[in-house]
């Protein structure tokens, strides 16, 4: 299942109508909190497109409130809290700055997308990595032996490297193979989760309440 949730509404339904800024730790928790009780709704193995494209400004507080409390719910080594990935859609760069902030103080990594506009990865990740992910996306989809023949990687090292994106919630893992995490802007089915659910694309859809 794919779902899009506009940020900015859940702000408004959790905090003030009046409001379109992220500021300060408690607005960024009750945006969080609003966000995950939506993805509790929404199935054990799906695809939320987060978009920012309404909020205004974003501090640093919010962005580690919203950002990368939720993203580390999902990336768990341990206990992951389901198989669920994430775009983060309509981002500007002011909102970036905060965002990539708060990646690199928790060695996360996650994938931003606007339309009509291919995929980008920020955040923590090491070269082999971003070379795994950077070929999958080229290639649509990949197992093991496909990411080794196209990059020269060894077998066990592509694994290895594909297994981390995936945990890391980077690429969705199905049984024919791992495939990027991207929206349905693009055009292209990630990994098979656009067969159950709706159009995520000009901010419509699902929005979280």
């Amino acid at each position: 299942m794919i779902s899009h949730i506009d940020v900015s509404s859940v702000l408004r339904r959790s905090v003030c109508d009046l409001y379109s800024n992220l500021v300060t730790r408690p607005t960024g928790a009750a945006v969080r909190i609003g966000i995950e009780h939506h993805l509790d709704e929404i199935g054990d193995n799906a695809l939320a497109v987060l978009d920012f494209s309404h909020v205004g400004l974003l501090d640093f507080s919010c962005a580690d409130e919203i950002v990368a409390k939720l993203l580390m719910q999902y990336v768990s080594v341990d206990i992951p809290r389901r198989e669920v990935y994430f775009v983060f859609y309509g981002m500007s760069e002011s909102h970036l700055d905060a965002i990539e902030a708060v990646l690199e103080r928790h060695s996360l990594a996650l994938v931003t997308q606007l339309a009509g506009c291919d995929a980008q990865l920020i955040g923590t990740v090491d070269g082999d990595q971003r070379a795994a992910w950077e070929m999958i996306c080229e290639l649509g989809s990949a197992c093991p032996a496909d990411l080794a023949n196209a990059t020269g990687m060894p077998a066990d090292k592509a694994a290895r490297t594909l297994e981390t994106l995936w945990r890391r919630r980077l690429v969705i893992r199905q049984e024919s193979g791992y495939f990027p995490v991207r929206g349905a802007t693009s055009g292209l089915n990630p990994g098979g989760l656009l067969a159950d659910d709706r159009d995520t694309s000009g901010g419509t859809g699902v929005e979280a309440s």
